[in-house]
């Protein structure tokens, strides 16, 4: 009796009971999870989806109660004829060839070779110079309008897109602080090795660097678009002449006219129109390069 007594005593908890009670907690985190994502994703989805569905109505469809969610009857033309009220055409070639490739080629060259500088070549008093260029990102923009532009007038720049382009071949300091982080998880034996192979710096950061910097590359690539494409008050200052605005301007004449009582009808839909054609690039690009830009985000900064 004492034997079966001990025997019962030292019986094994069921190994089913500690699973059963983690799938249990992970389903909880899982289900709560989702209960919070599922709202948020809706909250930022339905704003971008009411400006496509505006985009497909008429003037009298648009303030309605309760709101029109799906127009019926549908009006894709409204995208022709929106594009066609003013010369937006001209406007996207400004934003395309004028301002956004320019400025994201030049920033992304300039903005190499400064964070190689600061991260794979050893030189007196480069990480105190690095600090001062990050310390310029805690510089406000507002701070720094007037005497820019008060230079740049100096110089005869407006109405051209030389103040908003130019500068962008100095690099960027987000961008130089991101590369540069970004370099610093690269092993120094590739470059050391090189060089013992008699590569110059150039040729190492070319051949041997960027080919293992596309992800951080992307990263900056695509802030620097977005930044650009969307920017407004830059174009805003500089530039006169209504040919040389690119798209974010043109929506504001667009805006305006739409106010305007008479001038034409189903201003507000026209108005969705453009903004939806605006946004379509942004909204590719991001799909488009995901996983790169969420590999280059996660890569970048492990190392200080």
């Amino acid at each position: 009796m004492s034997t079966a007594a001990s025997q019962q005593q030292v019986r094994p908890v069921p190994r089913h009971y500690g699973v059963g009670k983690r799938r249990l907690v992970d389903f909880s985190i899982e289900f709560i999870k989702y209960f919070v994502l599922i709202p948020l994703t809706f909250s930022f989805a339905f704003p971008l989806y009411w400006m496509v569905s505006s985009a497909l109505k008429v003037d009298s469809q648009i303030f309605t109660v309760p709101p029109i969610l799906v127009p019926i009857p549908a009006h894709p033309e409204n995208f022709v004829n929106a594009w066609q009220i003013l010369p937006f055409t001209r406007y996207a070639f400004n934003s395309v060839f004028l301002y956004t490739g320019p400025v994201v080629l030049f920033t992304l060259l300039s903005s190499t070779i400064v964070a190689y500088g600061f991260s794979r070549i050893r030189w007196p008093g480069r990480d105190t110079l690095f600090w001062v260029v990050v310390m310029t990102m805690m510089l406000p923009w507002a701070v720094t309008m007037v005497p820019l532009f008060i230079t740049f007038k100096a110089l005869g720049w407006l109405d051209t897109y030389r103040p908003l382009v130019v500068p962008a071949l100095f690099g960027h300091p987000y961008m130089i602080f991101l590369l540069r982080q970004f370099f610093m998880t690269l092993p120094e034996e590739l470059s050391d090795a090189a060089r013992i192979d008699g590569a110059s710096e150039f040729g190492i950061l070319f051949l041997i660097i960027l080919p293992l910097t596309k992800p951080a590359l992307a990263v900056v690539a695509l802030f620097r678009f977005l930044w650009a494409w969307n920017d407004y008050l830059g174009p805003l200052i500089y530039l006169r002449d209504e040919d040389r605005y690119p798209l974010a301007l043109g929506i504001e004449i667009l805006s305006r006219r739409a106010n305007e009582i008479g001038n034409f009808s189903n201003g507000l839909p026209y108005l969705m129109a453009v903004s939806t054609i605006v946004a379509l690039p942004v909204i590719l690009t991001f799909f488009l390069a995901q996983r790169t830009f969420i590999e280059g985000i996660s890569l970048t900064g492990v190392k200080g």
